[in-house]
């Protein structure tokens, strides 16, 4: 019993994933650092743009795709948990549920966009609207390769390929999406909050 519980637990001290994973995470977050840094650049030359942006744009529209991600990053962490545990059918419940909320990322994303050209609000507006669609849109891009992966894992998983001694692709799109995650919550202040 002792052995097949530690079977299930990660080595410690071993990063999840890949080296692949992990490579690709680091191509991710350099490119959102230059965006940020981009941003705080517009923003010290164009403060009055980057303090009236904000309050055009649907805070709630903010607001909920961030509990969305949130909320797949927890159901993705109980997906990794449930194989470790031997609970296939329980970790593609999970994996269901991250679809669930990637896919409402995506279609809210959709609807804002079309209230904001409804508002008159487009990339030419100002820099901070500029700014603004250049890092929602590549957050977008990147939640939309989440569901390639999120398909991907969720076809493995329902295959039974991965188990508690052998998850590391599930792992791997875990620590991934945890990224994509983390560059939201960076975004979602900067464009929806900070005045």
């Amino acid at each position: 019993m002792a052995t097949s519980v530690a079977l299930q637990m990660p080595v410690a001290g071993g990063i999840p994933g890949n080296r692949g994973i992990w490579a690709g995470i680091l191509s991710e977050m350099t490119e959102f650092a230059l965006l940020f840094a981009v941003y705080f650049i517009a923003r010290a030359h164009f403060p009055e743009a980057f303090r009236e942006g904000p309050l055009r744009l649907s805070t709630f529209a903010g607001t909920f795709n961030t509990l969305l991600m949130i909320s797949g990053s927890y159901c993705v962490a109980n997906a990794v948990l449930a194989v470790r545990a031997d609970r296939a059918k329980t970790a593609e419940r999970w994996l269901y549920a991250v679809l669930l909320c990637a896919c409402g990322y995506m279609l809210t994303k959709y609807f804002e966009f079309q209230w904001n050209v409804e508002q008159g609000i487009t990339g030419r507006t100002s820099i901070f609207f500029t700014v603004y669609y250049y890092l929602t849109f590549t957050h977008m891009v990147h939640v939309l390769w989440g569901i390639m992966g999120i398909l991907w894992v969720t076809a493995r998983t329902k295959m039974g390929v991965y188990s508690p001694q052998d998850h590391e692709g599930l792992e791997a799109f875990a620590s991934y999406w945890h990224a994509t995650d983390l560059a939201w919550l960076v975004i979602f202040p900067l464009v929806y909050l900070l005045r």
